[in-house]
């Protein structure tokens, strides 16, 4: 009689060698596509925020310009001029005007040249 007989299968190691080589390479294929389509996704976020700041500076120039020609216009001296009619300022008359002295340290300057030459302000201004 013959006795039952079990059969052992041992298995190949080239097949689990190449199996593991194949699971490496597809891993890797994986990883270098999801590498490239995130870094697509950060170019086109990235597109679409450099075109926001380029219209915000476009309309930061604009503005700009826009404020050196209104700052022009407030700084007329027509503008000024009616404004303060507006306000019922009026030009001094020559009496209302007094001459301030120059001050230099040591009695220098063209103040103090003209009041040692001349003996001092018309009106007493000046006067030492």
């Amino acid at each position: 009689m013959l006795m039952a007989q079990t059969l052992y299968r041992e298995a190949d190691p080239r097949i689990w060698r190449s199996m593991a080589w194949w699971l490496a390479l597809s891993g890797l294929l994986v990883a270098v596509t999801l590498g490239i389509v995130g870094a697509k996704v950060q170019q086109t976020r990235l597109a679409y925020q450099l075109g926001g700041l380029r219209t915000t500076a476009r309309q930061l120039e604009e503005l700009r310009y826009q404020l050196k020609v209104e700052l022009a216009m407030l700084r007329s001296p027509q503008r000024i001029e009616a404004e303060a009619r507006a306000l019922g300022l009026v030009a001094p008359t020559r009496d209302q005007l007094r001459l301030a002295r120059e001050y230099v340290a040591g009695g220098g300057g063209v103040a103090a040249a003209h009041v040692a030459h001349s003996g001092g302000w018309p009106g007493g201004v000046g006067a030492r």
